[in-house]
């Protein structure tokens, strides 16, 4: 089978080392492993001798960790996958600016999916989306202003504030932004629940999460409902009533 991708794997845990080698062989016989790293040191040689399409990346490295790494190689000309023990802090970063991840133990049919993902769009990193993990990663940082949104052309950078609400269209989202501009994103509303929990939004009924600070006009009624800057109308669920208007109350 035609080799698609070189690739290079650091994780200073042997184990973890040897099974993702076991993984790749078995499931993405593609994928050709050109190096085997245990520090984040020996992973930026190999990086520079072996100009890799793809890195797996582990983040609790000790000495120097996966983004102490990172920090050091001046051009990140790969794709970038990083692999976690759940850790709900990186993880969220990594949701910001839209990087591949991995959860330890990993599956086989996430490492699949994250492999065809990367066929169909190999590219490695942006400067917005490195800068936006770093970002998200400081402990001084202590709202983040900006996401990144995966569609089908790219990545769109936006800042949470532009963002109206967002609408659930099966495995994808309608971000609706200030502007009224619509961007289709290859994200669950779920998902987007996720990286923008805690940021003003609200998950008002289980097809919207809207932009508090975005919402024009609360109407009573039967349960009620809010009218966005676009005049949408968005019902709010029965029972997320008490809590909106709780919520609500604070702003």
């Amino acid at each position: 089978m035609k080799t698609v991708f070189k690739a290079v794997l650091i994780d200073d845990e042997k184990n973890s080392l040897e099974m993702l080698e076991w993984l790749l062989h078995n499931y993405c016989p593609e994928v050709k492993i050109e190096a085997m790293c245990e520090s984040g040191e020996s992973g930026i040689v190999a990086i520079s001798e072996h100009q890799p399409d793809i890195v797996f990346l582990d983040i609790e490295m000790p000495k120097m960790n996966g983004f102490e790494m990172l920090e050091k190689i001046q051009d990140v000309r790969f794709a970038l996958v990083f692999t976690t023990a759940y850790d709900q802090f990186a993880i969220r970063a990594f949701r910001y600016a839209a990087l591949n991840y991995l959860l330890k133990p990993i599956d086989p049919d996430d490492l699949k999916s994250t492999i065809i993902r990367l066929k169909e769009k190999n590219s490695s990193p942006t400067r917005e989306q490195m800068e936006l993990l770093f970002q998200s990663l400081s402990p001084t940082q202590k709202q983040i202003e900006r996401v990144a949104l995966s569609t089908a052309d790219g990545l769109v950078f936006v800042h949470t504030k532009e963002i109206s609400y967002c609408r659930a269209d099966s495995n994808y989202t309608h971000v609706i932004l200030a502007n009224g501009q619509d961007i289709l994103v290859a994200k669950t509303l779920k998902e987007l629940d996720d990286v923008l929990a805690g940021k003003d939004f609200y998950r008002v009924h289980n097809s919207y999460l809207v932009n508090i600070n975005q919402i024009v006009k609360f109407v009573r009624g039967d349960g009620g409902y809010i009218i966005m800057p676009d005049n949408t109308e968005i019902t709010i669920s029965r029972s997320k009533k008490d809590e909106f208007f709780q919520l609500f109350a604070k702003f």
